[in-house]
């Protein structure tokens, strides 16, 4: 078999060398990273996952790896703590036409059976969202457009909210244990790891990668690589004179004790969708208005402001989080986080919680405050397969669902490296599809699909 260097230990990276040994049989894998496994951009994941996108490649995709999830909870006795609560989209538009056509786009033939409406007009019954694991939650989308069923499955949501898409294949794990199970098989089938920075690559007769370490330079070699650097994939790839058409954007989320218990243990994955002015008093937005760097904050935000339950039923804590920055930048280990960005959230999410608002002005002091970097492509879709020089491969642009996509990620990257047989969608995935108009053309159309 193969020797196969995998850089980055990010749940991409991990997931890739797990597959590759687990269903190809590859145990000469040595994985490499400047730190300790999952400790930089998974570290700061929402840990959250779904099967509604507006693209059905990228459905096909998601379905896939939550297949695999669901297999590693089983085999597990559910170590990752998955659950289906679903994600509760949640709007005050009237016309919600253009978010059921996402769907329709996004299931394709499977929408008629997979959309359900309850509407107050005799339509079929809803079931809630109490059951903690994912076994017998049903498939597919309930589109609630009844404000009575609305008021007394979410009573905690804004009143002014008039319609709620419950996706329902979806939910979030523990990425953490995730990774630590691929890691351990891992570790039990001949895994090498090696810390330290990856300073230069040559390839020829296989690659050499140059790896500074604590105790000076090493030398690795292998007869494959694998890029699975996440916001240093573009450096990487720099090193075998391959440009990857990825930026890095900078996201932040929260962290903090709901001691006040204003958002319920059992609510799923909440989103605000529809944009927003943040509720400061009149002076506090008349001051921001005076200074052109903070004014953004003053004027309408865009919508997909997030909350949820963290630690499971019997946990107290939540998580906030609003990827309202757009700004590409370079990506760096030490991570600078925006002060204002607390409150903006807190302040944001209030308005489909209002419970929240008893935080504002005294969040709890162990609130922690985190982000990282979202690492895309112009069409927000993944980078899997050959880069460049022959034994080269890519995993990686997974920005904002990595944790949700890991597994078939990895499977994926692992068929391509191995050769064997692989989806429909993953010509698609690759480098290949921007010589593809016509898949181009149904990515643009279809915009870059849900968060």
């Amino acid at each position: 078999m193969p020797s196969t260097i995998v850089i980055g230990t990010g749940i991409i990276g991990i997931a890739t060398a797990y597959y590759l040994a687990r269903t190809h049989g590859h145990t000469d894998i040595t994985l490499v990273d400047r730190d300790q496994p999952m400790a930089f951009t998974s570290a700061q994941s929402g840990e959250n996952y779904r099967n509604w996108w507006s693209h059905p490649a990228m459905v096909a995709f998601t379905n896939r790896s939550i297949d695999l999830m669901e297999e590693i909870a089983r085999d597990s006795g559910n170590r990752i703590n998955m659950n289906r609560r679903g994600y509760a989209l949640a709007t005050r538009a009237k016309d919600i036409d253009p978010l059921v056509a996402q769907l329709h786009a996004g299931f394709e033939d499977q929408a008629e059976a997979l959309i359900r409406f309850h509407d107050g007009t005799g339509s079929a019954a809803y079931h809630g969202f109490e059951k903690p694991d994912w076994e017998g939650v049903p498939d597919g989308v309930d589109i609630l457009q009844d404000r009575a069923l609305i008021a007394k499955h979410f009573p905690g949501y804004d009143p002014e909210v008039r319609a709620i898409v419950h996706v329902r294949r979806g939910g979030d794990i523990s990425g953490q244990q995730l990774g630590m199970y691929m890691l351990e098989y891992l570790k039990q089938n001949g895994l090498t790891r090696i810390t330290g920075e990856v300073s230069d690559i040559q390839a020829g007769d296989g690659y050499r990668v140059r790896i500074e370490t604590a105790d000076g330079p090493l030398d690795a070699r292998a007869d494959q690589l694998v890029n699975a650097a996440g916001p240093f994939a573009g450096r990487i790839a720099a090193m075998l004179g391959v440009e990857l058409p990825v930026q890095n954007v900078m996201h932040q989320k929260i962290a903090f004790e709901d001691r006040e218990g204003a958002v319920p243990r059992a609510l799923p994955f909440s989103i605000d969708l529809d944009p927003q002015t943040i509720d400061w008093t009149d002076e506090e937005r008349e001051l921001l208005l005076q200074d052109e760097d903070v004014a953004w904050m003053a004027r309408e935000m865009p919508g997909a402001i997030h909350c949820r339950p963290d630690g499971g039923d019997k946990g107290s804590w939540i998580k906030l989080g609003w990827a309202y920055n757009e700004s590409a930048t370079e990506a760096d280990w030490q991570v600078t986080l925006d002060d204002n960005f607390p409150d903006i959230v807190l302040r944001g999410a209030s308005r489909l919680t209002p419970a929240l608002k008893t935080y504002i002005g005294q969040l709890p002091r162990n609130m922690h405050h985190y982000g990282g970097y979202y690492t895309m492509t112009k069409e927000n879709w993944p980078l899997i397969g050959p880069m460049g020089p022959e034994g080269a491969y890519m995993n990686c642009a997974l920005s904002g669902y990595g944790t949700m996509a890991a597994c078939a990620a990895g499977e994926l990257c692992a068929a391509w490296i191995a050769g064997s047989e692989k989806p429909a969608y993953a010509e698609g995935f690759s480098l290949a599809r921007y010589g593809d108009e016509a898949l181009m053309t149904s990515i643009r159309e279809a915009g870059k699909g849900l968060l």
